[in-house]
């Protein structure tokens, strides 16, 4: 068993709505992160996928502590991030860094790319002058990029050399751990395999650990070792790659799946589509009972009474739904 980077316990995080323009009041929260736990092992790659809304993106970001939790612990090597003070927070920051979804607004457009990637260096490591611009250097070559293209401006470069950059910033302080928060949305098909291979080797060679964060899901299967589902603020099944892939346990993972193209002409003919009716509720009134009964097609009576409980129901298999029994979903019994 691989050792633990990244343990997630009970994690919320509520945004508040506010009301009056000089004496504002809560009147609600939109509940984008609700009760959310999971572990990330050390070397691996932990790949999250769900729709635009589902509180991917602030997963991520609150474990980074970007977003403070409203409740829940997270905890890094042992550490509880939630209780550290600003300056050992600054410290353990090094180790954590974020890869941002769009290449074109992460990078600072009045300032030459190779000094976006070398101010984190001198910042935190103090290295200056001909040492500073000899680790770009490397940080550029690492992620394929020309070192002489250094003193460019970000607009001088295409979007898969933007987010090689951003990357390349990633990097700059020898990070653990790495929040790939969607790197591959805003880029042309033919170079979102390159970023996601340069990804695979960067972790290979460096040892970095990955929470990817993601949209396609024939991408999260190509690069992740265990996959979670994210629906509405929640995490409704969490499995290892093949597992999740081979043997969905939950209606709307089993929806996911079902959308995913084939390769092979014949096998997609055959292929069964699992068409969800209706829009993903707002997270500001999310539905009582289980999150997902206004679309399930299998949905019971308890699925709009009592939340279901996430549980593991076989080794490294863990799923919310009331339906699924002893390892085996499907439909509700007669």
């Amino acid at each position: 068993m691989a050792e633990k980077l990244l343990e997630i316990q009970k994690l919320r995080k509520f945004f508040p709505i506010t009301q009056g323009i000089v004496f504002q009041r809560q009147v609600g929260a939109v509940q984008a992160v609700s009760d959310v736990s999971f572990d990330i092992y050390k070397g691996e790659t932990l790949g999250l996928v769900g729709e635009s809304g589902s509180g991917k993106t602030t997963v991520g970001r609150t474990i980074l502590q970007l977003h403070k939790p409203t409740a829940g612990k997270v905890l890094f090597d042992g550490m509880s991030l939630t209780e550290l003070e600003a300056d050992a927070m600054r410290q353990v920051r090094q180790r954590m860094q974020i890869i941002f979804q769009d290449p074109y607004a992460s990078l600072n457009p009045r300032v030459p790319v190779g000094f976006t990637v070398g101010e984190p260096i001198e910042v935190h490591m103090g290295i200056k002058g001909k040492d500073r611009s000899r680790k770009v250097q490397e940080l550029f070559d690492l992620v394929g990029i020309n070192a002489k293209m250094a003193n460019r401006y970000p607009h001088e470069f295409s979007g898969g050399q933007r987010q090689r950059i951003g990357i390349a910033r990633a990097l700059a302080l020898n990070p653990d751990f790495v929040v790939c928060d969607e790197p591959i949305a805003s880029l042309d098909v033919s170079i979102q395999a390159q970023v996601v291979n340069l990804l695979k080797r960067l972790q290979k060679q460096l040892g970095l650990t990955y929470l990817f964060i993601a949209h396609d899901l024939s991408m999260v299967r190509h690069i992740s070792d265990r996959v979670a589902v994210m629906y509405l603020g929640k995490i409704v099944e969490l499995a290892e790659r093949t597992e999740l892939f081979v043997n969905p346990l939950h209606p709307y993972t089993q929806a996911l799946i079902s959308a995913v193209p084939i390769p092979d002409p014949d096998l997609e003919k055959q292929r069964q589509r699992i068409i969800l009716q209706g829009d993903l509720p707002s997270p500001a009134n999310p539905p009582q009972g289980c999150n997902f009964n206004t679309r399930c097609p299998v949905a019971i009576a308890v699925c709009y009474e009592e939340d279901p409980v996430y549980r593991e129901v076989k080794a490294g298999h863990f799923v919310a739904c009331h339906l699924v029994k002893n390892g085996q979903g499907g439909k509700p019994s007669e």
